[in-house]
């Protein structure tokens, strides 16, 4: 295995069933195997078992998880197992983005717009870095991880590479920086720009919050230093840095210019086509904007939208799939991905990889047909499922309800149903949406059954089917003088984070939310959950939907599952059916081991290392 990368620190020794998960994965990497399942319960302790997994198996990680949320978690989770490791989170760091498309039925176009959140930036660039500087690396992501990023070798060979003693002109150094794409300025120091003011230059790279001061004697580098953004107070003394690149997409003058003639034939054929066609309507749209990308493309080497062209400036082929954070993973001596995958809550991560080409490419042969994108555009897109397994090599999926895939291509499926705290699964109640005897509806009875939790000073989560619901019946909660949130995929990802934190708190009662309060949030001050519209079948409230949202409940002693249900659906059955059979494994354990439950004790603390100031946004 070599020398030891990672080093687990954790006051707690695996237990219940996790030694022996940890044993039967370990072993399943050591064999080779590419496919293994933890089917692990809430509350079992999944991410502890991965981390002892990490430990041992001594290779790079990318953890993916199905949302923002849950990626932020894991990566606090992470952090604290591997202090003196390098953990990352990389996902998508648009707050707001929607996406050009154009509207033929009545002809509208859409154009993107985007609010890039810049914390988010600088954490994607500290963990493309990190790949390419160290191998003690976890990167947690969400799946839109697999959307097209720049060539990790264009990346990697523009940065620039500086140490104490160094001989470098001044002026050199100022092209150098321009030319990967930092922005010189005389104001204030942001990421991706840079300062000179003599002999000395202020450099922030992307990927941090301090800046940089390198120093020159007689064209001769005397010093670099990392010095605080504000105080400007030397924080380390260093002898040599590595300065990457402020944009992933980065291209070398010759590639430019071999992309420059290859987008200039490609628009040359795509409007002789549409005025072939008689379509000079969409030919002369497309003319004016390639023509005014080729133009910021040939003066700075940078366009809006330049992604749309990144199958030319990285020399691609048509069709050919994108390069992504997966590229930036290492390979072995035969060219073989050589990291781990770790697919968190895989039955929802899975579907996702799988129908994101899908989705992306029908809107995009929508705007390359009329006229709005060059054709090339379309290979602007996430990995297809097969090109995405091609770039994997072992991977172990966590769920407490695996899918169909992870079932059926995984070489061993490791149960782990006991919770080291003790903790069995919490009971079911079925009650009905509308009661006729009693006039009363579900909502009538959450209330009354909230002000009970909230009055003994504990938490609950009410599921809703839609955003809507959930809003109105946060308006409706205050009315009856009950503190609430909602959190759904409309609320930023800096703000859902601070939400579940706030609740977390007690700053706030009762959390309201749709499948967001699904998958793996780990809130165990949570003792009541409620599921309304239990019986209206559908992915929503299928048997894995519901059995995920119950597990919210099973980080306490006191938890409780309320199903709202005017109907036993086969998914209700089947969930109940199989939280009983868990339960009752998990009191035989406890009597034979004489073990006394105990709610989960967990600090609370920041998800992201991201400062005060983004709260504001």
């Amino acid at each position: 295995m070599g020398k030891k990368l990672f080093n687990l620190k954790s006051k707690y020794k695996p237990s219940g069933d996790q030694p022996e998960a940890i044993k039967k994965l370990v072993a399943g990497l050591q064999r080779g195997d590419d496919f293994q399942t933890l089917l692990g319960i809430t509350g079992s302790g999944k991410t502890f078992t991965m981390a002892n997994v990490i430990e041992q198996y001594n290779k790079p990680v990318l953890v993916m998880a199905p949302n923002k949320s849950l990626a932020a978690q894991l990566y606090r989770e992470y952090k604290n197992f591997f202090p003196d490791n390098s953990v990352n989170y990389f996902v998508s760091y648009y707050d707001y983005y929607q996406p050009e498309a154009y509207l033929p039925n009545s002809d509208t176009y859409i154009e993107k717009e985007a609010m890039i959140n810049d914390e988010i930036d600088r954490l994607r660039h500290q963990a493309t870095t990190a790949l390419l500087s160290r191998k003690d690396v976890i990167i947690v992501a969400s799946v839109s991880c697999i959307y097209g990023l720049g060539l990790p070798i264009n990346y990697l060979e523009a940065a620039i590479h500086l140490t104490v003693g160094q001989a470098i002109v001044r002026a050199d150094l100022i092209k150098q920086l321009i030319k990967i794409q930092f922005v010189r300025t005389t104001g204030e120091l942001k990421r991706g720009t840079f300062r000179v003011r003599g002999g000395v230059f202020e450099i922030m790279p992307a990927s941090e919050t301090a800046v940089y001061r390198i120093e020159f004697d007689e064209q001769v580098i005397s010093a670099i230093s990392l010095v605080d953004q504000l105080t400007r107070k030397i924080k380390e003394e260093m002898t040599e840095i590595v300065i990457f690149p402020p944009k992933h997409f980065i291209s070398e003058q010759p590639e430019i210019d071999q992309a420059l003639k290859n987008i200039k034939a490609e628009l040359k054929d795509r409007l002789a086509y549409f005025r072939k066609k008689k379509l000079y309507l969409e030919a002369e749209r497309l003319e004016r904007r390639v023509r005014y990308d080729l133009e910021m493309l040939k003066t700075i080497g940078y366009c809006h939208g330049i992604e749309n062209y990144s199958r030319h400036l990285s020399g691609k082929l048509p069709g050919e799939a994108p390069e992504n954070l997966l590229s930036y993973f290492p390979k072995d001596k035969n060219g073989k991905p050589d990291y781990l995958l770790i697919m968190d809550e895989s039955h929802i991560g899975v579907p996702q990889v799988r129908g994101m080409y899908e989705g992306d490419r029908s809107r995009k042969e929508t705007l390359a047909q009329y006229g709005w994108r060059l054709p090339s555009a379309l290979d602007n897109r996430p990995l297809k499922f097969e090109e995405f397994l091609e770039r994997i090599n072992q991977t172990i999926f966590t769920s407490a309800t695996p899918g169909d895939f992870e079932i059926k291509h995984s070489k061993q499926l490791v149960e782990q149903v006991i919770r080291p705290t003790g903790l069995v699964d919490p009971p079911i109640e079925v009650r009905p949406v509308f009661d006729r005897k009693t006039n009363r509806s579900q909502i009538d009875d959450v209330i009354e059954e909230t002000k009970k939790i909230t009055d003994k000073g504990e938490r609950s989560i009410i599921n809703t089917l839609t955003k809507k619901q959930a809003e109105d019946l946060n308006n409706f909660f205050a009315q009856h003088g009950i503190k609430s949130n909602y959190l759904h995929s409309d609320v930023k990802t800096i703000a859902r984070n601070e939400i579940l934190l706030d609740f977390r708190r007690g700053k706030f009662d009762v959390l309201i939310g749709v499948n967001l309060l699904r998958e793996g949030l780990d809130l165990p001050e949570v003792t009541f959950v409620a599921i309304l519209d239990a019986d209206r079948e559908g992915f929503l409230r299928s048997e894995t939907s519901l059995i995920q949202i119950m597990g919210r409940a099973a980080r306490n002693v006191s938890g409780k599952v309320i199903l709202y249900a005017d109907n036993l659906t086969g998914s209700i059955k089947r969930a109940v059916g199989e939280v009983e059979r868990r339960r009752a494994k998990q009191l035989e354990y406890n009597k034979k081991n004489k073990i006394r439950p105990e709610t989960i004790r967990k600090k609370i603390e920041d998800f992201l290392d991201i400062p005060e100031k983004e709260d504001e946004e």
